[in-house]
């Protein structure tokens, strides 16, 4: 065999075992392996379960960039494993601060003992010194309270030489560890009176010795130190060690060592962290042809150089197979897990409930409301933050489109209640059948998920709220805009209090909630939990909840919600309109900060006119805006049951209008079928069903969300 074919074949062998190799994992699976820079291997590290007890415990502190040692709050600038083949325990390095004879050195920057007493760690006797920066004082090292080791730094003058080695004199004297210290704390003792500013550390000793010369006026400024401690582990542990591992250790240490043996590189405190070697990545390893085996390596020539090597192409062979066989199981038993996860959250957030609605004769709910993850997930580019619309004490609503390219809000709604699943349920079965121009569409939800995911039509031109109160807004809102308006969202609600299939009280009307489409029509939203009750009942008995401003104070003593309670909410809504004013302003100090409040005072006073909007009063007529107000004041009767009903409220506004238009003001066709669509739905009921609605708390279209 030519020279040639037995280098491609030796290529191939070293490819096929590099492939087969996978790099070995140094901290426990599914455990972070790094903090900024620092690896952290086991027995380190972040998280429960990664460590193996407190004093290995590691935080990833300033945005995962910056390690700490828990157990001492220490900041670590690296971790070692020991190493066999240098014969090195396990070290690790960290910032100790040093220790100030007085406040006068640096304020609060006086340090303290540091004790490590209880661990498997010790200062290293090989690594660290202890040194002393200062005139004619003695620094007593003390462990445990006996004096250990000292250091007395002389000066040749009264003042630290700026530059010298630190050998005792000018300033800085220097000393050896004792060998298994601990902890230790320094005391101070002046010779000659008091010298200024003394102060003493351990520093490592490759860290301290780097140059010849060391600047002493600046070498407080390096405080913290760096300072190396070996570690271990105690030698009662009971330890499931790699195979390809040993353990021993200085019988004098508080420690045990755990090593990979010779020929394996990796973490020896982890089940299979030891790994071969490949010796023959040194190329300089063989004189002649270089064949790697587990722990070791072969140097082989001629003839049997093809016997290695087609046993190493078989043993790759076998290893990458072997590979991708258990990929593919690992991917048919991950793919089996997320099946049966959707399937148990679609149980859970009452999918099957949901479905006999759907399979019953006399359901009329279209299948095309169930949508699966998958879609939904690709809609949103996986719930991507720049997706986000708003968020609230509900869920997070994300905008998306679907698969025909309809754009929707897709409400990401918070872990519900299995004892509410029922009533969740009703809310999707009830929402999905309201057809009103001015409410929001519920177009369906997905129950694969962890949390339900509900569908809403997409209304791109924000809240009433922005609209009326957003200073950057050039164009003024006319009068006949704002009657327009008042007159939809009055539509909508007498529709849901009296018209549709299922009575509904919304129980958070407010102009945030109030959304404008792309003509900048009124869209009634934030539909949440429902709850029924018998319609001869008249209220729902619930914890008061709502928005500052517009809470009904009647139902706010009695915790009594009833259709009226709708009505107040729309009067502070009308009133918001009249006047452009926010519903609570501290502005409003002296007069009171509720606008209700305010709208009422003035009322009385005969000062309505004082309060309403300028762009109102230049379009409006006065009997006009009169007419409006007084609408308004009747809806915010604090006597519920001297509020008009919503067909009324809705009844009179749609007449205001149209004497306003009778007047000279012409009807284009959007608004033309507005009036139209409202005649329509303004017909008395034939018909009203056993159950009232009620609903609040979330608000999941909204492009621009306050929640």
């Amino acid at each position: 065999m030519s020279d040639s074919v037995l280098q491609i074949l030796f290529l191939l062998v070293s490819l096929l075992a590099q492939a087969s190799r996978a790099a070995p994992k140094l901290a426990r699976p599914n455990c972070a392996e790094r903090c900024g820079n620092v690896s952290i291997p086991f027995p380190f590290g972040i998280g429960a379960a990664c460590f193996q007890d407190d004093w290995y415990e590691i935080v990833c502190q300033q945005n995962n960039t910056l390690p700490i040692l828990n157990k001492i709050r220490l900041r670590v600038l690296d971790i070692s494993l020991p190493d066999y083949s240098a014969s090195t325990n396990g070290m690790i390095s960290v910032s100790v601060p040093a220790i100030y004879s007085n406040s006068s050195c640096g304020g609060d920057r006086v340090g303290g003992p540091v004790s490590l007493e209880g661990s498997q760690f010790v200062f290293s006797q090989t690594w660290n010194v202890f040194a002393s920066v200062g005139c004619n004082t003695l620094a007593i090292l003390n462990s445990t309270g006996s004096e250990v080791v000292s250091c007395r730094p002389k000066c040749a003058g009264t003042n630290i030489s700026q530059f010298s080695a630190c050998s005792g004199r000018n300033g800085c004297c220097q000393t050896s560890l004792p060998f298994d210290l601990q902890g230790f704390n320094v005391d101070f003792k002046e010779e000659g009176g008091h010298q200024g500013c003394q102060y003493a550390f351990l520093a490592n000793r490759s860290w301290f010795l780097r140059s010849d010369s060391i600047d002493l006026y600046d070498l407080r400024l390096n405080n913290p130190f760096p300072v190396v401690l070996e570690w271990g582990i105690a030698n009662n542990t009971n330890y499931a060690l790699d195979l390809n591992s040993t353990y021993g250790g200085d019988i004098e240490m508080p420690f045990m060592q755990c090593y990979c043996d010779r020929g394996y590189g990796g973490n020896p405190y982890l089940i299979g962290g030891c790994q071969d070697i490949n010796e023959c990545e040194d190329l300089r390893i063989c004189p002649g042809t270089c064949v790697n085996k587990p722990g070791d390596y072969d140097c082989v020539q001629g003839r049997k150089t093809v016997k290695f090597i087609l046993i190493g192409v078989g043993a790759g062979l076998g290893a990458l197979l072997l590979c991708l066989f258990l990929w593919r199981l690992y991917k048919y038993i991950k793919k089996r897990k997320q099946i049966n996860l959707k399937e148990k959250h679609f149980k859970r957030n009452g999918g099957l409930l949901l479905q006999r609605e759907l399979s019953s004769p006399e359901g009329n709910v279209e299948k095309s409301k169930l949508f699966n993850s998958k879609d939904l997930g690709k809609a949103t580019d996986n719930f991507n933050e720049d997706r986000i619309l708003g968020q609230g004490g509900q869920g997070t609503v994300y905008k998306g489109m679907l698969t025909d390219g309809k754009i929707v809000a897709i409400k990401k709604s918070k872990v519900i209640d299995e004892g509410k699943v029922e009533q969740f349920i009703n809310e999707v079965l009830i929402l999905s059948q309201i057809n009103h121009r001015n409410v929001v569409k519920l177009l369906g939800c997905c129950l694969e998920t962890e949390v339900p995911l509900l569908v809403y039509e997409f209304i791109p031109n924000g809240t009433l709220y922005q609209y009326l109160h957003d200073p950057n807004e050039e164009v003024p809102i006319s009068w006949d805009t704002r009657l327009r308006i008042a007159m939809e969202i009055a539509g909508a609600l007498f529709y849901l209090h009296s018209a549709a299939s299922i009575p509904i009280y919304h129980r958070d009307i407010k102009s945030n909630n109030i959304l404008l489409d792309e003509k900048y029509r009124a869209k009634v939203a934030d539909f949440g939990t429902s709850k029924s009750v018998s319609l001869d009942q008249t209220h729902v008995t619930t914890v008061v909840q709502g928005t500052a401003g517009y809470v009904d104070p009647e139902y706010f003593q009695s915790s009594q919600y009833t259709d009226k309670s709708d009505v107040y909410s729309f009067g502070v809504v009308l009133v918001e309109l009249l006047t452009g004013q926010k519903p609570i302003s501290s502005v409003r100090e002296r007069e009171g900060k509720s606008l209700a409040t305010y709208f009422i005072n003035s009322m009385e006073e005969n000062c309505l006119f004082d309060i309403v909007d300028a762009q109102v009063l230049k379009e409006g007529k006065k009997e006009e805006i009169a007419s409006v107000a007084n609408l308004a004041k009747r809806c915010l009767n604090l006597n519920g049951r001297n509020r008009p009903p919503m067909k009324e409220v809705a009844m009179e506004l749609e007449g205001i209008r149209k004497l306003q238009h009778a007047s000279g003001v012409q009807l284009n066709q959007e608004d033309r079928e507005a009036t139209q669509s409202y005649a329509a739905v303004l017909k008395p009921s034939t018909s009203l069903h056993a159950d009232v609605i009620a609903f609040s708390d979330a608000q999941p279209f909204l492009p621009i969300a306050t929640w």
